[in-house]
């Protein structure tokens, strides 16, 4: 983080570091009397206190083999290709399992300058409605480190099965849910068949979990025996 200065904006991002699993925070140019307010940020205090603190941007990244600016682009003539955000993660995690990647973020108000911007080797962007607009600080570093973080897998898996009722337990259920409905008076003697034909065929369509199967068949038989009272 280069030149931040609002303390809140500065818990929020170590937050956002210490919830995706990013240890390493350095910071150009602190501001003390923001980051000795931040660091008593909810869960992020160990984080902020181990902050390497560097005088110059050069310094900070002189270890990395990519450096990679943020910038909501603006008017400004950038002189570097910028990516948008999903784009850009993908290469930085490539570049990470090889070296060290430093991402840039800058002030709140006036984001990097043009001179921390010449050691960037390109530019990354989150893509809002609207291009000439800047996010919130901490939202932004949360927004890039969960791209990071996230597995493109993970949208695609599936969730776990969830096992149906059995044919017998279905069965169950319609046979008591019919004995209700007889006792309640529901059922028409003249029609009762293909009532009980109707009630089957919902219960198929509800789809019943197997797991919900015991519950319905004990509500049913409380309500029978209400009832037969």
């Amino acid at each position: 983080m280069v030149a931040t200065r609002n303390p809140l904006n500065i818990g929020a991002a170590a937050r956002a570091m210490a919830n995706f699993g990013f240890s390493r925070l350095r910071v150009v140019n602190a501001y003390d009397v923001a980051f000795r307010e931040a660091r008593s940020a909810v869960g992020a205090a160990p984080l902020l206190q181990s902050a390497e603190d560097f005088a110059s941007l050069a310094d900070a990244v002189a270890d990395c083999r990519l450096v990679v600016g943020t910038t909501s682009a603006g008017h400004r003539e950038l002189q570097h290709p910028i990516r948008r955000l999903e784009y850009g993660a993908r290469l930085i995690r490539r570049a990470l399992a090889q070296a060290p990647v430093a991402l840039l973020f800058g002030s709140e108000k006036f984001g990097l300058s043009n001179e921390d911007l010449s050691h960037c080797h390109w530019l990354m962007r989150i893509p809002t409605v609207d291009a000439d607009l800047s996010m919130n600080l901490g939202q932004a570093v949360a927004l890039c480190l969960y791209e990071l973080v996230r597995d493109p897998k993970a949208v695609q898996a599936r969730p776990g099965k969830i096992r149906s009722a059995a044919a017998a337990e279905n069965e169950q259920i319609t046979t008591m849910l019919m004995e209700v409905l007889r006792r309640s008076g529901y059922v028409n003697p003249v029609t009762a068949a293909s009532t009980e034909e109707k009630v089957r065929r919902l219960v198929r369509r509800l789809d019943i979990a197997a797991r919900d199967a015991p519950v319905l068949l004990g509500m049913l038989r409380q309500i029978l025996w209400k009832v037969g009272e």
